[in-house]
């Protein structure tokens, strides 16, 4: 290994890209766009003979030269990633890799979540980690009646989310909600579940949860984040609902139901993706169409966006009154400066 240098590739550094992008396509590999941390190994010329790249917990886009398989070069990479990885104080760490590789990282203590059509394998760190959540979850297993899920970032909660969660619940006796735990907005998980709570509280057959790390997450589904490719997209939200799947065996879930999506484009996809993936799996897909307001279908983007512009009176119509009293109070000052410093709070 002393021949070869490790060093961080910069987005700037457009040789050291052009020869990742290179390496990776050898692989059949195409680059993330989104990377918070890319590395590679350098021999004396600067040629990269090996790369690995981060994206907040997870690491993915691991390529070895061929004229170099078999060094020990793969080994290196990941050993340095997960030394980045836990000097940010990030311990429960996964990865993304080709299933004729899955073996070698179960090898150096890694364990198989789910995997896609044979192309991706999705694994943790952790030797029980997706099975305590799916233990945790299975306290609330309800096995008289029917179970049935939505799944929700509620960001932040509005009448429409309140609409759809009285119509899921009317068709079930036990309905799961499921609040996606990413702290991608400034509106943090804390506030959001509470607010989801709060405004269904009348509803009785619900039972809440957190997604955790294994229902879109920055590790399951990044590119519902932060955009992507169509293919992307659509690879990921294959891999969210395999995971679906075994978290609804733990519950008994027979149906998911989601709201209509006539805005975003990655969410469209996702119900797209669903509709045909979750009834292969026995789980039924059901649609509810979004509740409207006075000027058209209620979405939590429009909400953003009269808070970002300070027209707070603008939301009271169309979300609880919990989530106003919220919006209105000091206590959201310092989410609601945030929402005023992004440039862009529709989700695309």
């Amino acid at each position: 290994m002393s021949e070869y240098q490790v060093s961080r590739i910069y987005p700037s550094d457009k040789r050291a890209i052009a020869q990742m992008d290179a390496l990776l396509k050898q692989e059949g590999i195409e680059r993330d766009k989104n990377l918070d941390y890319m590395t590679g190994l350098f021999d004396d010329d600067y040629n990269l003979v090996a790369t690995g790249s981060c994206f907040k917990n997870t690491l993915r886009c691991f390529a070895v030269d061929h004229d170099h398989q078999g060094e020990g070069l793969l080994n290196a990479i990941i050993s340095h990633l997960i030394a980045y990885e836990y000097e940010k104080n990030n311990l429960n760490l996964f990865l993304y890799t080709k299933v004729n590789s899955a073996k070698f990282f179960g090898d150096i203590g890694f364990y198989e979540i789910a995997r896609v059509e044979d192309k991706l394998v999705f694994m943790e760190n952790r030797k029980n980690g997706f099975q305590n959540y799916l233990q945790e979850l299975a306290k609330s297993r309800q096995d008289n009646g029917k179970s049935a899920a939505v799944v929700m970032n509620a960001n932040p909660f509005t009448l429409g989310h309140q609409y759809l969660l009285e119509k899921a619940a009317a068709v079930c006796d036990t309905l799961h909600v499921f609040v996606v735990e990413e702290d991608a907005s400034p509106i943090p998980f804390a506030v959001r579940y509470d607010l989801v709570k709060k405004g269904s509280a009348h509803i009785k057959n619900l039972v809440y949860h957190s997604s955790g790390s294994y229902i879109i997450s920055s590790a399951t589904f990044p590119s519902y984040f932060l955009k992507d490719s169509q293919l992307v997209i659509e690879s990921q939200a294959k891999l969210d609902l395999m995971i679906f799947t075994k978290i609804a065996q733990a519950l008994n879930i027979t149906e998911r139901l989601v709201g209509e999506e006539p805005f975003s484009e990655v969410t469209s996809i996702y119900n797209k993706i669903m509709a045909k993936e979750l009834p292969a799996a026995g789980i039924k897909c059901t649609v509810i169409p979004r509740k409207t307001g006075a000027d058209g279908p209620i979405s939590a983007s429009k909400v953003r966006l009269a808070l970002k512009e300070g027209r707070l009176t603008d939301i009271k119509a169309v979300v609880p009154a919990s989530t106003y009293a919220y919006f209105a109070s000091s206590e959201a000052e310092p989410v609601l400066a945030k929402l005023k410093a992004l440039n862009d709070v529709i989700h695309y």
